[in-house]
């Protein structure tokens, strides 16, 4: 009996050896024929991969995030763990570097995870999207993009806000509120993030679009680049007003956080007493804010949707479903009119 049992474990070694030379030899067919057929290929052998993963037992999301070191990204954070709340059987691992300039250390933390072999299923939201498509390049788990997108076959689907189109939204109403705070030169500034970051990017074609398209003239020539941090945009807005003694109708900016410091450093200065702040995000802070009379308005993000939702998304992925290459997480602008009732909605998001 003993015998029977060492035979047919050797038989089984024997042919796991067998397919892993036929999986070499078949990895090193033409390679433009694989070029080719990347992007399908990729989608088809996350999905039998990831099926076979689900099949057998628990699914673990690793969702790593630009950082977890601010309001906004709590939110999106939070949804993520949500998802998993609701769903015991999914493991959901959530991370992300201290801030959004910290481009080794989540560099790291990619490079780290998708070497480790401990996950079915990624979700990534990338300090540098060019970088990351290197980074995942080949790899046959799936994989979401949040928040940013990666051009690269292995990004399954996208879920995240569109930018550009919010943006021009905010853009559009800020002109309203500006016209209505009696402006009869409405002339706008930007205080972006991070130079070349694609969000950022996006954000400012959909503010510059959006205030011209309303009338107003965006200055393409003097927007200013914060990094996303408050503490910049204080320097770049004392830039602005010394640029702009006369004042501006507009200044917009790719965050709450930077909108709210530049309204702060304009504070005192009668001739931004009734310019128009419009940050990015809507979080509580920003909420408060307006309720105040600080900043003006927001473009909200639904960023815990946008967390559940790419985990939803991700989980699908490794049950063999196929997913839409993108999924809008949603936007509104927050103003004083329903800053209330969104400051009511995030409160119940941190518990």
């Amino acid at each position: 009996m003993k015998k029977k049992v060492v035979s047919v474990l050797l038989a089984g070694l024997l042919g796991m050896s067998l397919m892993a030379c036929g999986g070499d030899s078949s990895a090193k067919q033409d390679s433009s024929t694989q070029a080719a057929d990347q992007g399908a290929s990729s989608t088809q052998t996350a999905a039998s991969q990831a099926q076979a993963s689900g099949e057998a037992g628990e699914v673990s999301v690793d969702v790593i995030l630009k950082t977890t070191a601010s309001e906004y990204w709590s939110y999106v954070q939070a949804g993520a763990n949500a998802y998993g709340e609701d769903h015991p059987e999914v493991k959901v691992d959530v991370k992300g570097a201290t801030s959004e300039t910290a481009y080794d250390e989540q560099q790291n933390m990619i490079e780290t995870d998708l070497n480790s072999g401990a996950y079915s299923a990624y979700v990534i939201a990338p300090l540098q999207a060019d970088l990351v498509a290197n980074l995942i390049k080949g790899q046959t788990k799936p994989i979401v993009a949040v928040d940013t997108n990666i051009e690269a076959p292995e990004i399954l689907s996208f879920v995240g806000t569109g930018n550009e189109d919010a943006a021009k939204m905010g853009g559009e109403k800020a002109v309203e509120a500006a016209k209505a705070a009696g402006w009869k030169e409405i002339k706008a500034v930007c205080i972006s993030g991070v130079q070349g970051d694609g969000t950022a990017t996006a954000r400012l074609n959909g503010y510059e679009k959006g205030i011209n398209g309303a009338g107003g003239e965006f200055l393409k020539d003097e927007i200013q680049y914060a990094d996303a941090v408050a503490d910049k945009a204080v320097t770049c807005m004392e830039a602005v007003m010394q640029n702009h003694p006369e004042g501006l109708a507009i200044v917009c900016a790719n965050n709450d956080d930077m909108a709210m410091a530049a309204a702060r450093a304009a504070k005192g200065n009668a001739a931004y007493k009734n310019t128009v702040f419009i940050g990015f995000d809507g979080i509580q802070s920003a909420c408060n804010a307006i309720l105040a009379g600080e900043e003006t308005m927001s473009v909200a993000q639904e960023a815990y949707d946008m967390g559940y939702k790419a985990v939803e998304a991700a989980v699908k992925a490794t049950k063999g479903e196929k997913l839409e290459k993108f999924i809008d997480s949603g936007c509104s602008v927050i103003n004083k009119d329903n800053a209330q009732k969104r400051l009511d909605t995030l409160k119940g998001y941190i518990k």
